[in-house]
C-alpha cells in the first residue's frame, strides 16, 4: 500500500507539462489530487485521462491573483481536507528574451506569474502546515534557476533565481516546524513552454529530451520519505544535456 494513499495534494499548473506530469505520478499513487490553473478546460479534459484510485479534482486559479490562490486552499481544504503536499508547477516564458528584445512589461507579466505566483502559493499553504507541522512543498524551478543561461532569457532566469532563493530561504525557516520544501531544477523538458522559443524545436529535439511523466515517479519517491528525511533540492536533465 502506498504511504501516500489518501494523502491531499494540490499541483498548480496542473493539467500540462511538469505540472500534470506530477499530478498524474501522485494520482496514481493513491493521492487524492487537485490541479489548479488558469484554463479549466485543459486541466478537465488531463483530469479524465487519467485513471486512479480518486478522481483528479480540478479548480480554476491565477497565480499572479492573490485573492484567487487564497480562495483555490480554502475550498481544497472545505471541501477535501487539510493540504498534504503542495507542487508550484505554473510557469511561463517569452520568446523576446534578450534584454534588448524584451518589452517592460513582459518583464512584470514573468515575475508576476514565476516569481510572485510562487510566493502566493506558499504564503497560503505555510500557515496551515506549520500549525499541524507537516507538509511537503515542491518548487519547480529550472536550471536556469541555478545558472543564468542565454537559453532561457533575463526575466525567466530572473524569475527561477527568485524561486530558487525563496524556497531555499523558507526551507530553513521552517525545518524545526515539520515542513519540506524542495526546489527541482529540470533541464530540457517537452512541453508546451517550447513553442515559446525564439527558434523552432524539433519532434526529434522533443523526443529526445525529459517528458512530463519522469518527474512524476521523481516526486512520488520524494513525497513517500519518512518526515525526518529532506531533499532541499534535486536537478533532473536529459542524459545528453550538458550540466555546466
Amino acid at each position: 500500500m502506498s504511504v501516500l494513499k489518501d494523502k491531499v495534494a494540490v499541483v498548480v499548473g496542473g493539467g500540462t507539462g511538469i505540472g500534470a506530469g506530477i499530478a498524474r505520478g501522485f494520482a496514481e499513487a493513491g493521492c487524492r489530487v487537485v490541479i489548479a490553473g488558469r484554463r479549466i478546460e485543459t486541466l478537465q479534459t488531463f483530469a479524465d485521462s487519467v485513471a486512479s484510485p480518486h478522481p483528479i479534482a480540478v479548480r480554476s486559479a491565477d497565480v499572479a491573483d492573490r485573492e484567487s490562490v487564497d480562495s483555490l486552499f480554502a475550498w481544497v481544504a472545505e471541501t477535501i481536507g487539510p493540504v498534504d503536499i503542495v507542487c508550484n508547477a505554473a510557469g511561463i516564458n517569452i520568446a523576446t528574451r534578450s534584454m534588448a528584445q524584451m518589452q517592460p512589461e513582459q518583464w512584470d507579466q514573468v515575475l508576476a506569474i514565476n516569481a510572485t505566483g510562487g510566493y502566493n502559493v506558499m504564503n497560503a499553504v505555510l500557515p496551515a502546515m506549520r500549525a499541524r507541522r507537516d507538509g511537503l512543498i515542491i518548487n519547480i524551478s529550472s536550471i536556469a534557476g541555478k545558472r543564468a543561461i542565454q537559453l532561457g532569457g533575463i526575466a525567466y532566469c530572473a524569475s527561477k533565481f527568485a524561486m530558487t532563493a525563496m524556497g531555499t530561504a523558507a526551507s530553513n525557516e521552517v525545518r524545526d516546524e515539520g515542513v519540506r520544501i524542495t526546489n527541482v531544477y529540470p533541464g530540457e523538458v517537452n512541453t508546451p513552454l517550447l513553442d515559446k522559443r525564439p527558434n523552432p524545436v524539433s519532434q526529434e529535439h522533443r523526443d529526445s529530451i525529459l517528458q512530463p511523466e519522469d518527474f512524476g515517479a521523481l516526486m512520488v519517491s520524494i513525497a513517500s520519505l519518512p518526515p525526518r528525511a529532506h531533499v532541499p533540492e534535486i536537478v533532473l536533465k536529459p542524459t545528453t544535456q550538458e550540466w555546466f
